[in-house]
């Protein structure tokens, strides 16, 4: 058969593939909690298999609208992970160079789909975590305006507006509008407080809830211990009705649970969303009480399959 190419519907491009993940109902997870829905948005059915595709797509828009991303320019930020690897996607699809400052003790998956995407990578030092990368990248920029475009993804309010004009949207309408309760983990903060300023303004009533890693010294890539971090310009306290601390070891043993039990294989800091969700859930129980709980997994276990945890019972 012979087609006509201006009778071709044309397709869907990379970046409108972002958003639109499906909410998955955790029902084993409450199976022994009356009056409690425990629902997770997955975010790897984003095209670049994380949450930060859609903060990636949103700072990589802006700067172009602004005329700061322009021909010739190299997208540069520092990065745990997911957000550059949403930037190395993006500046592949788009013809832009992605440069990339990140903490060499992240995954070796990480570093592997860096390298297909064929973004360069400045590998700073483990020990001074997301912050030392903060700091190179803010180097480069300063050094060289007229070559980088810096994306800043801690100070840039295209990060939370991505999660303000679509995850929070999303949940809402999933849900039909009977969410209670929203969880989610503090790394650069703009997933919670998009999601989070969203869902208050349509119903104040919504808890807010945050969680972060209980120690400067923790293994859930992609969150930051705050107390003892360089604090992200976007993040607010005021918006948290409710802030959680969850122990590396606790997420480790939810990522083996959900894979074993539940035939989810998720990320570190998605078990750790699931851990603090579950605080949520039995409190609300305990107290008599019916919620809708819905928090964010970030991505699923493809970038951590080398972690060693897996192999612990």
């Amino acid at each position: 058969m012979d087609y006509d190419a201006t009778h071709f519907e044309p397709g869907t491009s990379l970046p409108e593939r972002i958003g639109s993940t499906p909410l998955l109902r955790l029902d084993l997870a409450v199976r022994d909690l009356p009056g409690i829905k425990l629902l997770a948005k997955a975010e790897w059915a984003n095209p670049g298999g994380s949450v930060k595709d859609r903060a990636g797509a949103s700072m990589v828009q802006d700067a172009r609208d602004r005329g700061l991303l322009t021909p010739g320019k190299t997208i540069l930020d520092a990065s745990s992970g997911n957000t550059g690897i949403a930037f190395a996607m993006l500046g592949a699809a788009l013809g832009f160079p992605v440069h990339l400052a990140m903490p060499a003790n992240v995954s070796l998956e990480r570093k592997r789909i860096l390298r297909a995407y064929g973004a360069s990578v400045e590998w700073t030092d483990p020990d001074k975590g997301s912050d030392g990368a903060i700091l190179r990248a803010r180097e480069l920029a300063a050094n060289d305006p007229d070559y980088f475009c810096y994306m800043d993804q801690y100070s840039n309010d295209a990060n939370w507006l991505a999660h303000y004009r679509t995850t929070g949207p999303e949940i809402w309408e999933q849900t039909a509008g009977r969410v209670t309760h929203f969880v989610a983990g503090l790394g650069t903060t703009g997933t919670f407080m998009g999601t989070a300023r969203l869902l208050k303004g349509l119903n104040p009533a919504i808890q807010a809830i945050s969680f972060q890693p209980d120690s400067p010294f923790h293994g859930l890539e992609g969150l930051k211990h705050l107390g003892a971090s360089m604090v992200p310009r976007i993040y607010d306290p005021h918006q948290a009705d409710r802030q959680l601390e969850v122990e590396t070891e606790a997420a480790y043993d939810m990522a083996r649970r959900l894979a074993r039990e539940q035939g989810l294989l998720v990320g570190i800091s998605a078990a750790a969303a699931v851990h603090a969700s579950l605080q949520i859930a039995r409190e609300e129980a305990a107290a008599g009480r019916q919620a809708v709980i819905v928090t964010v997994l970030p991505d699923s276990a493809d970038k951590y399959l080398s972690e060693r945890f897996w192999e612990e019972e």
